[in-house]
Formats: structure tokens, sequence, C-alpha cells
């Protein structure tokens, strides 16, 4: 329950300032509704935890309420691409990790698309950065859009740290089977 916890607040506060796709264990990124077992109780917790977080943004960015609403929006915005952008990539990779496994029997042709779908997604990323960057600039400072970045930064680290922890369903059995996926997959 602990766990869950940590894990909801996780989400929560990358929600609250637009990160919510970097979580590899979020049910938004997987492309799934959330577990209706969580109920009132969860969106409760995670609606007063976004806005503590809100909060804590506000005040290090030094943001006046206008400034704040716009970044609340912008993020709405930037986040549905970067979750469409996630679920793409995240089935690539699971093709390509399909693929691999194979061995021998691998297709390399499709290996090679889904190399280059890789790639793309790469450079879509930095596409979308560059365009929410542009965003920002037009109603937050240069030093508000660093620690703003500095903050996004900060929030994905803490969010892959718990990420690694915890154990998703069937990765343990994956592991003691000795079926480990090639590495950066």
């Amino acid at each position: 329950m602990i766990r869950l916890r940590g894990l909801l607040l996780a989400c929560a506060a990358a929600a609250a300032v637009g990160f919510i796709s970097v979580l590899p264990f979020s049910a938004a990124a997987q492309g799934r509704p959330p577990g209706e077992g969580a109920g009132m109780q969860r969106r409760q917790l995670e609606q007063r935890f976004r806005e503590r977080v809100g909060a804590v943004v506000q005040r290090r960015l030094g943001l006046d309420a206008n400034q704040m609403s716009r970044l609340q929006t912008s993020n709405r915005q930037f986040e549905e691409r970067r979750i469409d952008l996630l679920v793409r990539e995240r089935e690539t990779r699971r093709e390509l990790r399909r693929e691999l496994l194979a061995g021998e029997r691998a297709n390399q042709t499709r290996v090679g698309q889904l190399l280059d779908e890789t790639m793309r997604f790469h450079r879509q990323r930095l596409d979308l950065a560059e365009s929410e960057q542009r965003e920002l600039a037009k109603f937050l400072t240069p030093v508000q859009r660093a620690k703003y970045f500095g903050l996004q930064n900060e929030i994905r680290q803490r969010a892959q740290e718990l990420g690694k922890r915890g154990v998703r369903p069937g990765q343990k059995r994956r592991r003691a089977a000795g079926q480990n996926a090639p590495p950066g997959l």
C-alpha cells in the first residue's frame, strides 16, 4: 500500500507539471484507462497533490496567476502530444524487442524499419520540446523557463527512479526465466 501511494504521488506530481508521459508505469502512458479500484479517494489525493505541486511551481518560478494559468493550459496541450508519442514509441520498442528475441529468425528488414522509427521518435521528441519552449517563451521570462526546465528534469529523474524501484507485472518471471530483453529496449 505504501508503494502504491508513493506511485500515485509521483504520478500526481508529474501530471501537475505536465510530465505524466515520462512515467513508464502510468496507465495514461500505456494507453489504458486508470483502474476502477482506485476510485474517488485516488482522484482526490491526486487533485490535492496537483494543487500542492502547482503552488511549488508557481513559487519557485515566481509566476503570477496569469502565467500559471497559461502554463497549465500549455502543459495540457503538450501532454496530449507527449503521451501519443510515448505510446507509439513504446509499441515500436516492444515490436523491436520481439524481433530481437526471435534470434536468427528475426526479420532483418523489419528490424531496420523499427530502428528508423525509433530515430524518428527521437527527432519528434526534440521537435516537441522546441515547440514547447517557443510556447513558454510567450509568457515566461528566460530565467523562468530555465528554472522550469530544471524542474522538469528533476521530476523526470525522480519518476524514473520510482519506476526502476517498482517491479511491473511479469518482470520477475522474465528475469527468472533468463529472457531479458537486449540492453536499451
